[in-house]
Parts: structure tokens; C-alpha cells; sequence
């Protein structure tokens, strides 16, 4: 635990000598907690408490590390957390009634990129005469799934189960893990109401594992390969029991990641405290991309403290500093695996939004067909950028931010994400939900409900 409680006439006196220009909000709430998971792209919360851009705003913030997901979902439910980094799934599936039920909101996107799907030592030496290689001998990326689908297959045809891990059913880990196993032909089951285990005429088996245990559960032989965020996926290089396959960034150029999630409540009796987070956590986020990454060491070394992520810092090093070793030798540049601002990464897009609940729908989490503006509304409802915005400007006013860092006249949607920037060559636009999905060889189509072991319609 991280707190600052017992330090506040300490931290007056930090605030008014580290920005001079800063001007507090009329605060409803000024003691505040937020809970996180142990996982590198946490950072923009370590950052602004380290940084003392909570204190800036008049905000005495704990910072706790929580044990799973659903512990700090509930933590965030139930008012023992005032927020918390949290997968973009969860406000999405909580507001909808997916598991636990709470509206829950984000002015807050909290990165791009930042995952991995990694594979053991075993399944690699299975996989590896179904990879291109490059004239240097090396693996060819993008790795396609379809390198794994004989493997799979084998194992199918043998009785034997192929299981893999992810981190919660509705996290970006379970979706980009499914999106790469189908985008290669590879069936990763569905949800009904009835059961909800995903595994419904899988090929590969995704179950469930805690994020640090990932790569324990790997060596022990439970699961062949797992998705999941760093640096998980770097500890499985240097402990040489794995070979991460691909990244999302090259699975999916710049997708969106964690977001800081607040109950709705907490949002209109706090609006205030509200933006004063937001702001904290914007300055937290320039700070962790100005100037071509140049401060990246400083927060990996946060990171690897044991009240943060814990792991050592080479291994946070590897993913953080602008590059990613598949292999041990084997590093390869990706400036882009961890985005914090750069292209508008902290603004809550609503295509984001419908980007998860297209998931949810495509493997039966959302168990009936939805009409496009059923996808529009809702996400409005989770997503907040006129709270962001807000924040923004006054970090512009400031003259704590720069005024063309912003996406002013956004109408909330992106661009639509180009074919060549995907790896199963299906573009994506928030703006067409069901086409989308349409467009999916693998999932749910228009009119279909899974029923039993089957889908209908």
C-alpha cells in the first residue's frame, strides 16, 4: 500500500513548489483510492503519484495492488476503491449486466498496445516448421495462427485437450487471443447464458489465470500458451520456458487497451475530484511519451518496485523501452508497444467501446443480436470524453499541456481501422457494428444464438 494520507502538510508544500501554474478545483472528495493490477501498463497511476501530479490537484491518493480483475471490480463497486485501472471490457460488461451489474464509466483511456500471446518451449519446436522464415533465419512477423492449427489439430485428434490461458473473460487478453486463434482458422469457442465457460465447440480451450502466474502455469504444464499484458510475456524469455508468437501491436496496429474506471455515481457526486484525476492522469501519460520515450527508464524503474509490478527491471525494460525479445537474442524494435498519448491513446473513443462489445457479441457473451444504435448508445453511456475534454482544457489553460494534443472536434469515433493494419485483413469501423461482425469468418453471425452445443439461426 502507497499512501500519502499522513504526509499532506508535506505534500501542500510539493504541490505549490512543482507547478506554479496549477489551479485547484473546488474538490468534493480529496482523499481518494484506487486499486490496479500488477502490470506494466499501470504506469500512468505510478506515474502520477510518483510524479506528485495527484498532489498538484489537491488529491491525497493511496495507490493498492489488488489480487484479480474481479476483486477490483467489486473493490470499485462497493466504494472500498474510488477507482482503478481496469480492463476495457469490465465498465462495458458490468453497465450491461455481465457478471456483476453497476454502471460503471471511464473519462480515461489508459494506453495502445502493450500485450502478448506467448507459447512454451514445446508447442514453439511444434510450431516452427509452419513459420516463414527471414533471410537471416529468423521467424517471420507477424506469426499467424494457422502455424498453430496443425498443432492444435494433432492434439484434438489425440484426445488431449490444448488449453491456454487468458486473464478475465471479458479482458482484451481473452478477445485478442480469440481474434488471433479465428483469424487462423482456429475455432476458440463460445458463451451462452447457460455456460459460460467460452470453451462451446472450442478447438482451443481458454480458461482463467492470474496475470504473474502465467508463466508458472505455462512451465507446470497446465496450459500450452497464454495472452496476456508485460511484462508476463518478457518473464517467459528470460526464465527460457516460452517464445512469445506475436504482439498486438502487430496483430492490431495501436488498439486500444486499460482504462480508469469509475462508478457513474462517483462521477456525478464528484464531478470536480473527477476531472482532477483525469488531469493528473493526462500529465502522467505525456510524461511517459514526451520526447521519443526519453523517460521511460525512469518509469521502469517505478515499475519494478514491489508495490507496483515487482518484476525485475531488464525483464520491464524489454517491452517498455522500445523494443520486444520473442527469443532470447532474438529483439526486434516495435517503438509503439506501449503507447500512453501518442495518438490520442488517452481519449475514451466510443469506437473503442463498440470495438469490445462487438467481441462480446461475436463469442456469445452477448447472447442476442443488437441493432447498431443499441452499440452507439451504450457505449456513450461508458465512454466519456466531454469529462476528458473538459480536464484537457484546463491542462491547456494551464499551460500544463499543448492544445493541439487533442482531439477537440472529435465526434468520438475514429477513423476506421484499415485492413493492412489487422492481421486477419478485415478492416474496422465503430460506426457499422453489425457489418463488422457480418464480415467475421469465425463468430456470431446476424440472428444467431448459441443453444446448447450449437449455433442456431
Amino acid at each position: 500500500m502507497i499512501t500519502r494520507k499522513a504526509l499532506a502538510i508535506a505534500a501542500f508544500g510539493l504541490m505549490a513548489a512543482g507547478s506554479a501554474t496549477a489551479e485547484l478545483l473546488d474538490l468534493e472528495k480529496d482523499e481518494l483510492t484506487f486499486g490496479f493490477i500488477k502490470l506494466t501498463d499501470m504506469a500512468p497511476l505510478a506515474v502520477a503519484y510518483e510524479n506528485g501530479y495527484f498532489l498538484d490537484e489537491g488529491l491525497f491518493v493511496t495507490l493498492e495492488a489488488q489480487a484479480n480483475w474481479k476483486v477490483l471490480l467489486d473493490g470499485v463497486i462497493d466504494g472500498t476503491l474510488d477507482g482503478a485501472h481496469m480492463l476495457a471490457g469490465q465498465p462495458l460488461a458490468a453497465t450491461i449486466g455481465y457478471g456483476t451489474e453497476a454502471h460503471i464509466i471511464t473519462p480515461f483511456s489508459m494506453d495502445f498496445n502493450g500485450n502478448g500471446i506467448t507459447v512454451s518451449n514445446e508447442i514453439w519446436e511444434q510450431m516452427k516448421p509452419n513459420v516463414p522464415l527471414m533471410d537471416d533465419g529468423r521467424p517471420q512477423h507477424p506469426i499467424s495462427s494457422s502455424a498453430l492449427k496443425p498443432v492444435i489439430e494433432d492434439y484434438n485428434a489425440r484426445g488431449l485437450p490444448f488449453n491456454m490461458g487468458m486473464v478475465f473473460p471479458v479482458s482484451t487478453h481473452n478477445y485478442e487471443l480469440r481474434y488471433w486463434l479465428a483469424a487462423g482458422g482456429i475455432e476458440p469457442g463460445f458463451y451462452s447464458p447457460e455456460n459460460i465457460s467460452g470453451q462451446i465447440g472450442a478447438e482451443a480451450l481458454l480458461s482463467v489465470t492470474p496475470p504473474p502466474q502465467m508463466p508458472a502455469t505455462m512451465q507446470a504444464g497446465t496450459i500450452y500458451g497464454y495472452a496476456v499484458g508485460e511484462p508476463w510475456n518478457q518473464q517467459a524469455v528470460f526464465k527460457g520456458i516460452g517464445v512469445p508468437v506475436i504482439t498486438d501491436y502487430q496483430m492490431w496496429k495501436n488498439n486500444p487497451e486499460k482504462v480508469f474506471g469509475i462508478t457513474k455515481e462517483f462521477a456525478d457526486e464528484n464531478p470536480n475530484t473527477t476531472k482532477a484525476i483525469v488531469k493528473a492522469l493526462i500529465r502522467a501519460a505525456i510524461w511517459l511519451d514526451e520526447n521519443d520515450n526519453a523517460n521511460r527508464h525512469v518509469a521502469v524503474e517505478m515499475l519494478s518496485r514491489p508495490e507496483y509490478v515487482g518484476a525485475d527491471y531488464d525483464v520491464i525494460a524489454n517491452s517498455m523501452t522500445g523494443f520486444f525479445e520473442f527469443e532470447k537474442g532474438d529483439k526486434r524494435d516495435i517503438p509503439d508497444f506501449n503507447v500512453f498519448f501518442r495518438y490520442n491513446a488517452t481519449y475514451p473513443y466510443y469506437s473503442d467501446a463498440i470495438w469490445y462489445l462487438t467481441q462480446m457479441r461475436r463469442w456469445g457473451q452477448i447472447a442476442d443480436t443488437k441493432p447498431d444504435e443499441w452499440y452507439f448508445e451504450l457505449a456513450e453511456s461508458v465512454y466519456r470524453p466531454d469529462i476528458y475534454l473538459e480536464a484537457a482544457c484546463l491542462l491547456v489553460d494551464e499551460g500544463l499541456a499543448n492544445e493541439a494534443d487533442f482531439p477537440w472536434d472529435s465526434d468520438g469515433f475514429k477513423e476506421p481501422t484499415p485492413a493492412a493494419d489487422i492481421i486477419d485483413g478485415i478492416g474496422y469501423d465503430g460506426k457499422a457494428p453489425n457489418a463488422y461482425l457480418e464480415s467475421l469468418p469465425i463468430g456470431l453471425k446476424f440472428g444467431q444464438t448459441v443453444v446448447g452445443n450449437e449455433v442456431q439461426g
